[in-house]
């Protein structure tokens, strides 16, 4: 049986949870926390201020809560309308040898904030195209290997996608190429190269 979150502190823990610990003023203020007690623990070292807006319970800097944590300010960042993509995708599916030195984030065509840490990347996605993960979205497997091809990313990354999703026989051939096809001809060119490495 569930308990009921008693306090302020509970209640913004379970939302953090869910967000590798971090959270937003927003989000804060709703379960109880006064804009003068937010600063009161952001200067008593409890909340580890990421962002404007955007903090981490300080606990979870010694949690390890693995490689795609991070992912979930981001989400948080775009206040839930960016979705992880590309090669940060294909870096979050454990696809191929891609290694991003930026996120990349797909968000909706009038998105208008910047970081200089994340490249973005307007489309509207369908459903389909999207994976929920804990703390935020990432695109699907095929979406991600197709996209990146598109942008287009080195040769050698979307081969070693291509034949991981295959190997691990999650999509087929006849998938990957109509989902490169929907993002046109460089995404087409690069995932047909691949196809034919692989064959």
């Amino acid at each position: 049986m569930l308990v009921e979150p008693r306090n302020a502190r509970d209640r913004l823990w379970r939302v953090a949870a869910g967000q590798s610990g971090y959270f937003t003023a927003a989000q804060a203020l709703q379960e109880g926390y006064s804009y003068q007690a937010q600063r009161f623990h952001t200067q008593r070292g409890n909340w580890i201020r990421i962002d404007r807006g955007i903090y981490r319970f300080r606990e979870f800097l010694e949690l390890d809560t693995g490689d795609t944590a991070s992912l979930a300010r981001w989400s948080l960042w775009s206040k839930n309308r960016a979705v992880v993509s590309h090669l940060t995708a294909l870096a979050v599916h454990d696809l191929g040898i891609a290694n991003p030195r930026a996120v990349h984030l797909t968000v909706p065509p009038g998105f208008r904030q910047n970081d200089p840490a994340v490249v973005l990347h307007r489309a509207v996605l369908d459903e389909d195209d999207i994976v929920q993960r804990e703390g935020f979205k990432v695109t699907s497997p095929l979406r991600s290997i197709a996209e990146s091809a598109a942008i287009p990313a080195d040769q050698d990354v979307i081969d070693s996608a291509v034949s991981e999703l295959l190997e691990r026989g999650e999509a087929t051939r006849r998938q990957l190429l109509h989902a490169a096809q929907r993002l046109g001809a460089q995404a087409s060119l690069g995932v047909e190269r691949a196809l034919q490495e692989k064959s």
